[in-house]
């Protein structure tokens, strides 16, 4: 006999009518999602190395670094820093710089502008040791910011073509279009919180891509063995009932996920810490668009069709 699970965040016999908020939860998607375009255009996303180009060095300075005497030092060899931060420890220094103009030239005045930054910061803070210098060209980042997109896109194109096979065109419409809104509202997340976007965000976007059209298979799986199952059952009750009978266990891998996201997010430092807090938002969309957006599409797409 198989044991009954030690936590239950809702009884067996609870049936919440989630379908009676249906309108309520498309407007606010629509609502929200629309905002999140509006914050794509202005004030835009913060691009990071990989889509932008420039230089990022990383220093660790001896003893708690002196940012002020950093950026005058800066300064005064007439270095433009487009920021200077802390990372991780007190002696962490994050020093970001816009790259050399274009030319034949330009891998050797990259050098020179990196050994020159070496030697300032040296300087201003004696004992100061480089850990690591990037570089990105202005058209290498145009291309891999073009790669991402076709990524973004690509993922979905799969999604829809898996989602149509395994199932019917009205789980494949509608599982697509609320990942496209889960992807203009983590898009609008990037836009107020200022995280900068490079390949780790296209990465963080493609994961949540993928957990949530997991979270949506479950349900729509669920849907279907009840469509077998409850012939003559009206399909806004069927999916009120599916969506209770997988509740469990979606708000389950929900949390299991978020938390183990949490302590990157707190602890993760420059690198992940960024990666980690939209994967946190990333999983609290999906787990609520799984309920209140993809099933009350499917409802109004299929109401006839799926029950004919």
């Amino acid at each position: 006999m198989l044991s009954r699970p030690l936590l239950r965040f809702v009884r067996d016999d609870k049936r919440i009518p989630f379908m009676r908020g249906r309108y309520i939860g498309l407007a606010t998607s629509a609502i929200l999602s629309l905002l999140s375009v509006g914050l794509f255009f202005f004030p835009g996303l913060k691009l990071g190395l990989d889509f932008r180009g420039g230089i990022v060095i990383e220093a660790q300075t001896q003893g708690p670094a002196d940012f002020d005497r950093l950026r005058g030092a800066l300064a005064e060899h007439h270095i433009a820093a487009a920021g200077i931060q802390k990372f991780g420890a007190d002696n962490d220094v994050l020093i970001q710089l816009d790259a050399p103009s274009a030319g034949a030239a330009q891998e050797a005045a990259t050098q020179n502008l990196v050994d020159t930054v070496r030697k300032v910061v040296a300087d201003a803070q004696p004992g100061t040791k480089i850990l690591r210098a990037d570089a990105v060209g202005a058209s290498v980042s145009r291309e891999l910011f073009r790669d991402g997109l076709l990524a973004l896109v690509s993922s979905l194109a799969m999604i829809l073509i898996y989602i149509w096979v395994r199932f019917e065109r009205e789980f494949a419409i509608s599982a697509v279009v609320t990942l496209i809104l889960d992807l203009t509202k983590t898009i609008g997340f990037l836009a107020i919180t200022r995280f900068e976007f490079d390949l780790v965000m296209v990465a963080a976007i493609l994961t949540i891509l993928g957990y949530s059209t997991n979270d949506k298979v479950v349900v729509y799986d669920r849907v279907r063995e009840n469509l077998r199952k409850y012939r003559s059952m009206p399909l806004r009750e069927l999916l009120d009932l599916s969506i209770n009978e997988t509740l469990n266990r979606t708000l389950g891998t929900s949390s299991t996920v978020f938390l183990a996201a949490l302590p990157l997010a707190i602890f993760g430092g420059h690198s992940l810490s960024g990666f980690a807090t939209v994967m946190l938002f990333g999983i609290v969309v999906g787990t609520s668009s799984s309920i209140f957006i993809a099933a009350p599409l499917l409802l109004l797409l299929g109401e006839k069709r799926l029950r004919r």
